[in-house]
């Protein structure tokens, strides 16, 4: 991989976030695939598009954008290499010859200039140190008038899965845990999409939207399986591993009895909302 602005980032993606993360793909895949349809109809993506894929973990959204796109070209562009492993295989097995997979930094890789029709992003906007200079980054990326979509966490009151663990408040030391701010999947959770206006301006795009979607995500068969799923994923065994093993185990059972009433039909349905951000780059203007 070439230079990297983000290494926190890098270390947490390449360790147990991305370990964690590729091997449950179709887990994560079943809580997020809401939003799939939503960005991809907003990238208008075309069958000879040259599509890029930020932030592309384990590749679902690339590949899906890929049957869109099936005379031109997706790449998806990640830190972590435990994901984009999982990704080549997924597209491997699925027989998709029109992707391909990097491993990089998008605040800093050298695209080559004007070269993608459009730029779509699942949850992967939100880790940039400098959004600012990602974002101009991408832009550079896109040909003039090329498009620019992308999903992003709303604020934690509005996420279900969130309101759960909020539930743990006094057994977990969970203090800011999904307030706005960043770098992490947070960053432009703000209520206020003025920010994420300013930023996108900033970076030079135009035509800036933003518009607040919701999806419901199956997080396991039962109370108990999204509870330990919940807990074994990045954030959750962070705040585990600041208590004691008599703690862990009152937040598994509280957590477990929260969850208690969302089961139903072999599922635990939580309702996510997020940001549907597009933009393009300008005619002229920016280079």
């Amino acid at each position: 991989m070439e230079k990297v602005a983000n290494t926190t980032q890098a270390q947490a993606w390449n360790g147990y976030e991305g370990t964690q993360w590729a091997a449950a793909q179709e887990r994560w895949d079943a809580i997020n695939d809401g939003f799939n349809s939503p960005l991809l109809d907003a990238a208008a993506i075309g069958g000879a598009d040259r599509v890029l894929d930020i932030g592309c973990g384990a590749g679902r959204t690339t590949r899906l954008a890929a049957r869109r796109a099936d005379e031109g070209h997706v790449m998806g562009l990640d830190l972590s290499g435990p994901m984009l492993e999982r990704a080549r295989a997924s597209a491997e097995r699925e027989g998709l010859g029109n992707v391909s997979f990097v491993q990089g930094d998008a605040q800093v890789h050298p695209f080559e200039p004007a070269s993608f029709d459009a730029a779509v992003s699942r949850y992967g906007m939100t880790f940039f140190g400098d959004p600012v200079a990602a974002l101009a980054n991408i832009r550079g990326a896109l040909r003039p008038g090329g498009r620019l979509a992308f999903i992003c966490a709303a604020e934690a009151e509005a996420n279900e899965w969130l309101q759960a663990l909020a539930a743990l408040d006094g057994i977990l030391p969970l203090g800011g845990f999904g307030a706005p701010g960043g770098p992490g999947m947070f960053s432009l959770a703000d209520p206020d999409p003025d920010r994420i206006r300013s930023l996108l301006t900033a970076a030079g795009f135009a035509g800036t939207g933003v518009e607040r979607v919701e999806a419901a995500g199956d997080w396991g068969t039962d109370a108990e399986d999204a509870a330990a799923f919940l807990l074994d994923s990045g954030p959750g065994r962070h705040l585990l591993s600041q208590v004691t093993p008599d703690a862990r185990h009152l937040a598994r059972r509280v957590l477990t009895e929260h969850l208690r009433p969302r089961e139903g039909g072999g599922a635990v349905w939580l309702r996510s909302t997020s940001w549907l951000v597009t933009a393009v780059r300008p005619e002229t203007g920016h280079g």
